[in-house]
């Protein structure tokens, strides 16, 4: 599926993947223990199937 990810305060993306929102941030190369997925605002679990072509990401952990 192709989804439309847009990363909050940094970049939005175009990425194909199948799977679960994990999938998604992995997808972005962000680790799910490091951000969320937002669906109409909204967190969604991680393991959760993508059923969504537009999703915002939000960075729970940022730098080192």
């Amino acid at each position: 599926m192709d989804v439309t990810v847009e990363v909050l305060g940094d970049d939005t993306y175009e990425v194909s993947v199948d799977g679960t929102y994990a999938d998604v941030l992995r997808a972005v190369e962000l680790h799910p223990q490091a951000a969320t997925v937002l669906v109409d605002g909204t967190p969604v679990p991680n393991d959760r199937e993508i059923d969504r072509t537009d999703v915002q990401v939000l960075r729970l952990i940022r730098g080192g």
